[in-house]
């Protein structure tokens, strides 16, 4: 797990966050191993901005991977990343309610959740494929 959150806390440098300066990296673990990176890139029109979670989601998915075991999300602030309702809405539809979610603080608070802990009740349609 350290090294997962230290590749998360690379992924500090390269955030764009010059509006809310709250920089976050993230990293998604496969079920195979592989490790997809993400930060957060702001834009002037909010509604724009993406998520380092829903980067690194994204990143993958567009990769070809289906299957995933853990996301690790660190910020440099002493207060706990934890994933907005956007991002948990992704997570529910490319991971399944036991991925492991792991939030570390810039003070290396860490807390380690489920998926269906953090986001019990998800919108779902009935997928076709």
């Amino acid at each position: 797990m350290k090294k997962l959150i230290d590749m998360a806390k690379d992924m500090l440098d390269r955030a764009y966050a010059p509006y809310s300066h709250y920089r976050v990296g993230s990293v998604i673990e496969t079920s195979s191993g592989r490790v997809y990176s993400g930060c957060n890139i702001e834009n002037t029109s909010f509604g724009l901005t993406v998520c380092a979670e829903r980067a690194a989601i994204f990143k993958a998915i567009s990769e070809g991977e289906r299957a995933f075991r853990r996301i690790v999300v660190v910020s440099d602030n002493d207060s706990l990343p934890v994933p907005c309702g956007a991002c948990l809405q992704v997570m529910s539809e490319f991971c399944n309610d036991d991925l492991e979610v792991i939030l570390c603080s810039g003070n290396n608070n860490l807390e380690v959740y489920r998926l269906k802990d953090l986001f019990p009740k998800p919108f779902r349609l009935t997928r076709t494929e």
